[in-house]
């Protein structure tokens, strides 16, 4: 058991027998009237993001959440297999579970997978990624009207927006919340 001042991003609690991620929480004091925390909660199994009010103090159920660092091995038809680092099980996870994460995957990455009780719940990548550039078309010098940004593919098939001198082949930093290029590696 916690309190609503314990709460932070990434807690699972569980509320009437249903798992729910705190995506978001703020704690108010209004000038007339008791403290309270308004939160984002999405459920861990249906993906259902609602927002639920607390009073302040108030004792909120956590629930236990294994996390482990496991490696994505392959695709096989409808699932992603994974592979825990440890003692080298292989986890079959369907799409719906790995969401988007899957636009950022590469075999061998490494990924923690979270669990409760033996269940898998989600997966979850690194904020960034480095992905190789596979297919974008040649910038135009004095094209400016899309910002000077042109659309690019890469190994994962992900389609984002690229600075107009990037190339084929060229590896960039890849933000893997948004989507959003965030620079070039360099090698």
């Amino acid at each position: 058991m916690a309190t609503t001042n314990d709460l932070k991003n990434g807690l699972v609690l569980n509320l009437e027998g249903q798992l729910w991620q705190v995506q978001e929480f703020l704690h108010v004091k209004p000038g007339k009237g008791p403290a309270f925390v308004r939160t984002k909660l999405k459920n861990v199994l249906s993906g259902k993001i609602i927002d639920k009010t607390f009073n302040a103090g108030t004792k909120v159920e956590t629930a236990t959440v294994d996390r482990r660092d496991m490696q994505y091995l392959y695709h096989d038809g409808t699932d992603y297999v994974f592979m825990d680092q440890e003692d080298y099980e292989q986890v079959p996870l369907s799409e719906d579970l790995v969401g988007d994460a899957a636009n950022y995957l590469l075999e061998n990455q490494v990924a923690q997978v979270a669990f409760h009780e033996g269940t898998p719940l989600s997966v979850e990548l690194p904020a960034a990624v480095e992905l190789t550039i596979t297919h974008t078309e040649p910038g135009l010098q004095g094209d400016r009207s899309s910002g000077g940004t042109k659309p690019a593919t890469v190994e994962t098939g992900l389609e984002i927006q690229v600075p107009l001198f990037l190339d084929e082949g060229v590896k960039v930093r890849v933000d893997t919340r948004s989507g959003d290029y965030l620079g070039r590696v360099k090698e």
